[in-house]
Protein backbone atom coordinates (compact mmCIF):
# COMPACT_ATOMS: atom_id res chain seq x y z
CA UNK A 1 0.00 0.00 0.00
CA UNK A 2 1.67 3.38 -1.29
CA UNK A 3 2.35 5.79 1.77
CA UNK A 4 0.25 9.21 1.66
CA UNK A 5 2.13 12.14 1.05
CA UNK A 6 0.59 15.35 3.07
CA UNK A 7 0.42 18.51 1.02
CA UNK A 8 0.60 20.24 3.66
CA UNK A 9 2.94 23.98 2.05
CA UNK A 10 3.32 24.43 5.83
CA UNK A 11 5.03 21.13 6.21
CA UNK A 12 7.80 21.45 3.67
CA UNK A 13 10.52 23.60 3.65
CA UNK A 14 10.62 26.08 0.90
CA UNK A 15 13.10 25.80 -1.81
CA UNK A 16 16.67 27.34 -1.27
CA UNK A 17 16.25 30.10 -3.93
CA UNK A 18 13.12 31.99 -1.83
CA UNK A 19 14.24 31.63 1.19
CA UNK A 20 17.29 33.88 0.51
CA UNK A 21 16.69 37.63 -0.80
CA UNK A 22 19.10 37.94 -3.75
CA UNK A 23 20.54 41.27 -4.52
CA UNK A 24 18.65 42.33 -8.09
CA UNK A 25 20.63 41.23 -11.39
CA UNK A 26 21.02 44.17 -13.90
CA UNK A 27 18.90 43.98 -16.55
CA UNK A 28 20.31 41.58 -19.78
CA UNK A 29 21.63 43.85 -22.58
CA UNK A 30 21.28 41.89 -26.37
CA UNK A 31 24.81 42.50 -27.65
CA UNK A 32 25.18 44.00 -31.42
CA UNK A 33 27.14 41.13 -33.54
CA UNK A 34 29.63 44.07 -33.66
CA UNK A 35 30.15 44.50 -29.88
CA UNK A 36 30.68 40.31 -29.77
CA UNK A 37 33.07 40.25 -32.37
CA UNK A 38 34.86 43.01 -30.69
CA UNK A 39 34.67 41.21 -27.68
CA UNK A 40 35.87 37.98 -29.12
CA UNK A 41 38.60 39.91 -30.33
CA UNK A 42 39.51 41.40 -27.21
CA UNK A 43 39.60 37.97 -25.25
CA UNK A 44 41.84 36.80 -28.02
CA UNK A 45 44.26 38.98 -27.75
CA UNK A 46 44.30 38.34 -24.12
CA UNK A 47 44.57 34.58 -24.55
CA UNK A 48 47.53 35.17 -26.94
CA UNK A 49 48.96 37.45 -24.56
CA UNK A 50 49.02 35.02 -21.63
CA UNK A 51 50.68 32.19 -23.70
CA UNK A 52 53.49 34.79 -25.18
CA UNK A 53 54.30 34.83 -20.96
CA UNK A 54 53.78 31.32 -20.57
CA UNK A 55 56.30 30.71 -24.00
CA UNK A 56 58.70 33.67 -22.40
CA UNK A 57 59.09 31.75 -19.15
CA UNK A 58 59.95 28.54 -20.81
CA UNK A 59 62.56 29.82 -22.52
CA UNK A 60 64.47 31.72 -20.05
CA UNK A 61 63.77 27.87 -18.08
CA UNK A 62 65.17 26.02 -21.08
CA UNK A 63 68.29 28.89 -21.46
CA UNK A 64 69.24 28.35 -17.65
CA UNK A 65 69.10 23.82 -18.84
CA UNK A 66 71.05 24.58 -21.56
CA UNK A 67 73.77 26.54 -19.19
CA UNK A 68 73.79 23.69 -17.16
CA UNK A 69 74.14 21.32 -19.98
CA UNK A 70 77.23 23.28 -20.72
CA UNK A 71 78.54 23.43 -17.24
CA UNK A 72 78.26 18.94 -17.00
CA UNK A 73 79.80 18.42 -20.57
CA UNK A 74 82.97 20.56 -19.85
CA UNK A 75 83.17 18.94 -16.15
Amino acid sequence: MPIQKSHDPKATPAPPHTREAKPERKPWKKKTPVEVVLEQAEKLKAEIAEAEEEIKAKRRQLQKFEEARKIFETS
